[in-house]
């Protein structure tokens, strides 16, 4: 009876992520900056800010009040 022949073990290839996964990250990270950022950080845009983002903080839990 053959014995049996221990593998050596092999890397695992590297997981190739596309540049556009990392744009869609990067973005939807900047999309969550801008509605959960203190109003006053934007100056003169900040009414403008506060009110395009107003529902969305409310429906996510961030307080803007």
């Amino acid at each position: 009876m053959a014995h049996p022949v221990a593998l050596a073990p092999t890397a695992a290839p590297p997981i190739r992520v596309p540049i556009w996964a990392w744009l869609v990250v990067a973005m939807s990270a900047f999309a969550m900056f801008l509605m959960t950022m203190d109003n006053s950080l934007l100056g003169a845009a900040a009414e403008t800010s506060h009110e395009f983002f107003h529902d969305a903080r409310h429906f996510i839990g961030v307080p803007c009040h």
